[in-house]
């Protein structure tokens, strides 16, 4: 069915009247469209803001202005598009992720706070474990669009970052980011540890948001996350813990012996993963921190040379 034969004739008659007018009618509009779509009415708001670089103070003092025929056009498209389900991130290209801008595409996942308090997490825990090296190697294994190595790299001068993934079109969006942060990071293409050259060793750090979800759970995501991020960066496999196995697992070929791990991690998954830390290192210490959902969010474990 045609998305035109949906809409309730009230829309409708909003739409054909849309034009010459001021932003706050337009919004108007926008919101009971997306309303009729079981989509959030606050969003029109949002999408707007971010189409425009606006603040919500810039939107409050243009309201009773006429918006620019350009502007319309622009803004009913992207209503469309996320009436019809797809991010208003995908729409926009973008999101802020520790006060920066990166690019994102239907290639990777789009940043989501929780990845802020790891990234946050570790900053506090790098001179806390590291206070007398002058440098550190990290790797980012599964960087999706960069935003953990990327922002590490920029906000403490001491790391020397890696980063890696499976994805070709992930790779690409992740490497545009540095260049335009101005971040410096040696990116490799390859399954987890596959990825890095052959004569790596001596990793200070190894962090990852690698996919989580359980397999059978996939299928229960909200249709705007199923239907448009890239499934195989949310997939974690039966238990949800296949990729932390695999990178714990391997991991003592590439750390230093007092060298560091950090992950992210699904709800109810934090004490599995510790288990995982402590099998292959049984003198590990480890760390759960809970994120500002009281959800368990974070693990670290911390090796030492004793």
């Amino acid at each position: 069915m045609h998305w035109c034969s949906m809409i309730k004739p009230n829309v409708w008659v909003l739409m054909e009247n849309m034009y010459k007018k001021t932003y706050a009618e337009v919004l108007f509009w926008a919101s009971t469209f997306l309303k009729n779509y079981r989509r959030e009415e606050s969003a029109a708001a949002y999408l707007l803001r971010r189409l425009l670089n606006w603040t919500q103070t810039d939107l409050a003092l243009r309201l009773r202005d006429e918006m620019p025929s350009v502007t319309k056009k622009q803004f009913e498209s992207a209503v469309r598009r996320h009436a019809a389900g797809e991010p208003i991130q995908y729409i926009c290209g973008y999101e802020i992720f520790y006060g920066r801008k990166f690019w994102v595409t239907p290639e990777v996942l789009i940043p989501r706070p929780e990845t802020e308090e790891l990234v946050a997490g570790l900053l506090q825990r790098f001179n806390r474990h590291f206070p007398n090296h002058k440098s550190l190697r990290l790797l980012d294994i599964g960087t999706g669009s960069g935003i953990i190595g990327i922002t590490l790299a920029l906000e403490h001068p001491r790391l020397k970052v890696l980063a890696s993934d499976i994805s070709v079109g992930a790779l690409q969006i992740a490497k545009q980011n540095a260049a335009k942060l101005g971040a410096n990071l040696q990116f490799y293409k390859g399954d987890l540890f596959e990825a890095l050259p052959a004569n790596t060793k001596n990793l200070d750090i190894i962090v990852s948001n690698p996919p989580y979800i359980p397999q059978a759970d996939c299928e229960a995501l909200d249709e705007i996350v199923r239907l448009h991020e890239p499934m195989h960066a949310l997939n974690g496999g039966e238990s949800g813990l296949d990729f932390y196995e695999k990178i714990i697992s391997e991991s003592p070929k590439y750390l230093q012996v007092n060298g560091m791990l950090a992950f992210e991690v699904g709800t109810g998954q934090a004490a599995l993963v510790c288990q995982l830390m402590k099998k292959v290192y049984p003198s590990i210490q480890t760390e759960v921190v809970f994120d500002i959902n009281g959800k368990d969010r974070m693990t670290y474990g911390f090796l030492s040379e004793s």
